[in-house]
């Protein structure tokens, strides 16, 4: 799933792209992918897009007073259509503006579940962001570590959890505690200072990495494509210390993870209940 650095990255792209242009028409594409009723689409065409922003996972949309927000999930792209096609392979929902460009939001599979928010007024201050907690990026060391002792639970898990801190995901999870250093299932609150401090820097690291390669690109990059130690690199050595990378694996995601970086060279079993390291 595109985490902030690249959908940060999409939203500068679009915004430089598409900016100014005034909205003709928003067409659904399926019954589901409209995810609110009031403001109606509708209420934006006529308008020009302001800018295109991002928030956490979030594309914002901007029409005037009117925000279209859209999460692409874990397979979905946004990106602009040039052939319009009336049935176009994944499409979702088509913007169109009145200069005949258009953005297309589609998503392979049949589950479907990117989806577009219609808001009126601060976006950040209504679902679905408002139920999202505070930006990884906007955390100083010391409201992470607060966040940390309020919210118990493995610090892989704690990363990702976009209720307690928003915009972060499996790769950057697994990218994170190997740049710490610390364990994906060390327990959040009882992190020292200095560990806190270690995530916290992190967390900037791994995120302007992957911001300022995906820059560099033309379109969003695919998961395999992002800068990596250890995510996606299961059984190949660790770029600092040489050891072999393992994981844990989940029935809907897997933790990878150095020994010798990470837990003082043991491996984690790999399953649910074993005792896990700090």
């Amino acid at each position: 799933m595109p985490e902030i650095p690249e959908v940060r990255a999409h939203a500068e792209r679009l915004s430089a792209e598409l900016a100014g242009r005034e909205l003709a028409r928003f067409t659904a594409l399926t019954f589901t992918v409209l995810k609110t009723f009031d403001p109606r689409p509708d209420a934006s065409v006529g308008q020009p897009l302001t800018e295109v922003t991002s928030y956490a996972k979030y594309l914002l949309l901007r029409f005037g007073a009117i925000t279209h927000v859209v999460h692409l999930m874990q397979g979905g792209r946004l990106k602009p259509d040039p052939k319009q096609s009336k049935k176009p392979r994944g499409g979702l929902a088509r913007w169109t503006f009145t200069d005949g460009t258009a953005l297309l939001l589609t998503e392979p599979g049949t589950e479907r579940r990117a989806g577009v928010w219609v808001v009126d007024g601060g976006p950040t201050a209504q679902a679905p962001i408002s139920e999202l907690g505070p930006l990884a990026t906007d955390l100083s060391a010391a409201a992470l570590g607060e966040l940390m002792s309020e919210h118990s639970m493995r610090l892989h898990g704690f990363i990702r959890s976009q209720r307690v801190i928003a915009g972060l995901g499996r790769r950057l999870a697994n990218e994170i505690c190997h740049q710490a250093k610390i364990s994906p299932f060390a327990t959040s609150s009882r992190l020292s200072a200095n560990e806190v401090e270690r995530v916290h820097s992190a967390i900037h690291t791994k995120i302007d990495e992957g911001l300022a390669y995906d820059r560099g690109r033309d379109d969003m990059s695919k998961s395999a494509e992002r800068p990596s130690s250890v995510h996606g690199r299961i059984g190949e050595p660790c770029p600092v210390c040489n050891d072999k990378i393992r994981s844990v694996e989940y029935r809907k995601y897997t933790v990878i993870y150095c020994p010798t970086c990470q837990t003082n060279g043991r491996r984690l079993a790999d399953n649910t209940t074993s005792k896990f390291l700090k």
